[in-house]
């Protein structure tokens, strides 16, 4: 059996909390939930739902593409929403990422989100198999 790794994206922020950014274990990669922060600055992008959560996706397209993986390689997406009155508006950014053959997704409201924020995702990748 393979060992769990973890894995950190060299393109964005370090994880501030005691997390692993991802963890790759028998071809997935578990990304932990993911806010909108810029990967230039390391600050959060504070914005309309559109931007948080383009900045969100962004985010996570950078970790699935760096694993060596595509965004069509996401299996499993749950989403996390401040306000389920955001849920179109989120679904309309959401298409872009996911058009053909979405991923399965769950989407829920959360009480509260850290740090404020909007929305905030984590997703099962998996990982292309290595010849």
């Amino acid at each position: 059996m393979a060992a769990k790794r973890t894995f950190c994206s060299n393109r964005l922020p370090q994880p501030k909390g005691p997390y692993s950014q991802a963890v790759t274990h028998n071809g997935l990669l578990y990304i932990s939930g993911q806010v909108p922060v810029d990967p230039e600055t390391g600050l959060l992008i504070r914005g309309t739902i559109e931007e948080e959560a383009g900045a969100v996706l962004n985010n996570i397209k950078m970790i699935v593409e760096e694993a060596g993986a595509r965004m069509e390689d996401v299996l499993k997406v749950t989403c996390y929403l401040a306000d389920m009155d955001d849920f179109q508006r989120f679904n309309d950014v959401y298409k872009e990422y996911f058009s053909h053959e979405p991923p399965a997704r769950t989407t829920l409201q959360a009480g509260k989100l850290p740090m404020d924020v909007q929305v905030e995702l984590d997703a099962i990748v998996a990982l292309p198999v290595k010849s």
